[in-house]
């Protein structure tokens, strides 16, 4: 999969897609994010990417030439599957949307800065809108950061366990149980004796059970949509 980012500030970044899970997808041929500096797209001498909203109001706006050009020249290279502007205003992002872009090839993804884009970006260009969340950043890089890192870790052999993204919260609309590690015994706390119990069903059963249990109290409002009845 690439996954190529636009922004204005590309430095944002640099460090979320050098370590971990994600530099490991790179490294193994899996994976590649690739920034591209809006700047270097720009019609104007000093680089200028945003202008005045046209109407008044505070903000600026990102303009709509240099996006354009960017995004012309990576069509020019390869097809891209979708078109994405992290937007607070788009698609909640979920776990399901994450699955759908993990089968996908070729991902570009617009950050928004500022007040936003020339909406004109959007009716030309954009085929999907996603939001993290209903609040406001800065700007888009942040969020984009987020998108791509739930998505690469999907992508097969990406997790030295590939089971443990199929258990992850959200994957069978339940939250994820609780888990323990060493020691067995901590300050008078103790592990749950099933789980040293060796016998698969009843740790695969309590699993179960303590995910519908944290889900229905944590976030009643999947268990009611997904569960109930």
């Amino acid at each position: 999969m690439r996954i190529d980012i636009i922004t204005c500030v590309p430095k944002l970044l640099e460090s979320p897609f050098s370590h971990s899970i994600l530099l490991r997808a790179y490294q193994k041929g899996l994976a590649e994010v690739v920034v591209h500096d809006l700047r270097e797209y720009s019609v104007n001498k000093h680089k200028q990417v945003d202008d005045y909203a046209f109407g008044g109001g505070a903000g600026m706006v990102l303009m709509i030439e240099p996006i354009a050009a960017c995004i012309r020249n990576l069509q020019s290279q390869r097809t891209y599957d979708e078109i994405i502007y992290m937007t607070p205003d788009g698609e909640q992002f979920s776990q399901g949307m994450a699955n759908q872009l993990s089968m996908q090839k070729n991902l570009m993804i617009l950050c928004g800065h500022y007040k936003g884009v020339d909406e004109r970006v959007r009716q030309q260009f954009i085929t999907k809108e996603i939001s993290i969340g209903d609040y406001v950043l800065s700007g888009g890089e942040l969020a984009a950061a987020v998108v791509a890192d739930a998505v690469i870790r999907l992508i097969p052999n990406v997790l030295s366990d590939e089971t443990s993204a199929l258990t992850d919260s959200f994957q069978d609309h339940l939250l994820a149980p609780p888990v323990y590690t060493r020691p067995a015994v901590f300050e008078g706390m103790e592990v749950p004796e099933v789980l040293l119990s060796g016998h698969e069903a009843k740790i695969d059963d309590w699993r179960f059970q303590q995910a519908q249990q944290r889900t229905k109290q944590r976030r009643p409002d999947i268990w009611e949509k997904h569960w109930k009845g």
